[in-house]
């Protein structure tokens, strides 16, 4: 049965438990998004970031005559 597990690394209880996890070779895997490149599910990457922010921005400049 595999488990996923959200660890707070900022605490030093999740520092703790990700020290002692990294001390197993087989049956424990990470996933790092910013290695594997998937990007979950909510998330934007930098470029659609940038081109709504640019929207957003246009939107509001609209709104209060600036553009």
């Amino acid at each position: 049965m595999i488990h996923t597990v959200k660890i707070d690394d900022k605490t030093r209880n999740g520092k703790k438990i990700l020290n002692e996890l990294r001390h197993y070779r087989s049956g424990v895997e990470f996933e790092n998004p910013a290695v594997t490149g998937v990007v979950l599910e909510g998330y934007l990457t930098s470029e659609e970031f940038r081109v709504e922010s640019m929207k957003d921005l246009e939107e509001v400049c609209r709104k209060h005559g600036l553009l």
